[in-house]
């Protein structure tokens, strides 16, 4: 053996030991760097997505609705251009939006980088109902009133309460339950109802007088009406399925 190898041998475990020692010393520096320099990435995310003009709102858009309505909707948005698109409150712009009677649903969606939309559904009309001053209000599936118009929409039945008290809440959600029991085919047909109560429903079903009477047995009401309208009476009732009379 070699007498100069031993001594060389413990100079190598002693560099070894002095690196390691140092790498240990170092490491603490090294994770606090890498700390430092997550919470500065994060800390410029942050302000590049909530308050730089990076990602600010630039546009608005509104979606699913007429243009004559655009404006409108955008007005009561009321989103300010150059905003952070991050720290628009999506909810309190959908809740001023939907004040507009005539829409029955709205949700916000971001569009990164600079565009809020504006998704919006607007009401279907399903009945006019004429109050005693002679007025047309426009009534969706739901029984909500929405819009006040100078003629019926075409296709739409109109309406009309049978007293000068014009129609309780009762009776127009019977007028509604009415029309939407009967199949489309039935629906299309109907010219014109009139409600003298909950429980007095009567329409003009093409030429045809059908007297309906309350929401009480729809699916046989329906029935029965389909098979005698096949005979073209002149006048059909309804009120109690089991005993219909035609004239």
């Amino acid at each position: 053996m070699n007498p100069s190898a031993h001594p060389r041998g413990l100079s190598s475990s002693h560099l070894r030991f002095q690196r390691r020692a140092e790498a240990v010393r170092r490491r603490p520096w090294r994770l606090a760097g890498y700390a430092a320099l997550a919470v500065a990435v994060v800390a410029g995310l942050v302000w590049a997505v909530g308050f730089s003009p990076l990602l600010a709102v630039r546009k608005v858009e509104v979606v699913g609705v007429p243009d004559s309505e655009v404006e409108a909707i955008r007005a009561l948005a009321a989103v300010p251009v150059g905003q952070p698109l991050a720290r628009v409150d999506g909810s309190a712009v959908a809740s001023r939006v939907a004040e507009r009677a005539t829409l029955a649903d709205v949700s916000i969606e971001r569009s990164w980088p600079s565009t809020l939309v504006i998704h919006a559904s607007p009401r279907v009309p399903f009945l006019v109902v004429k109050n005693p001053q002679g007025q047309l209000q426009v009534v969706d599936a739901d029984g909500v009133a929405y819009a006040q118009v100078s003629t019926a929409p075409k296709g739409v039945p109109v309406v009309t309460a049978a007293s000068d008290a014009g129609l309780s809440r009762d009776a127009l959600r019977t007028a509604v339950s009415v029309m939407r029991t009967l199949p489309a085919a039935l629906q299309h047909r109907v010219s014109a109802v009139t409600v003298g109560g909950a429980d007095l429903v009567t329409m003009k079903v093409g030429r045809t007088t059908v007297t309906w009477g309350g929401m009480d047995q729809p699916e046989k009401k329906v029935a029965v009406l389909t098979t005698l309208l096949k005979g073209a009476p002149r006048a059909i009732d309804v009120s109690a399925p089991d005993t219909p009379v035609t004239r």
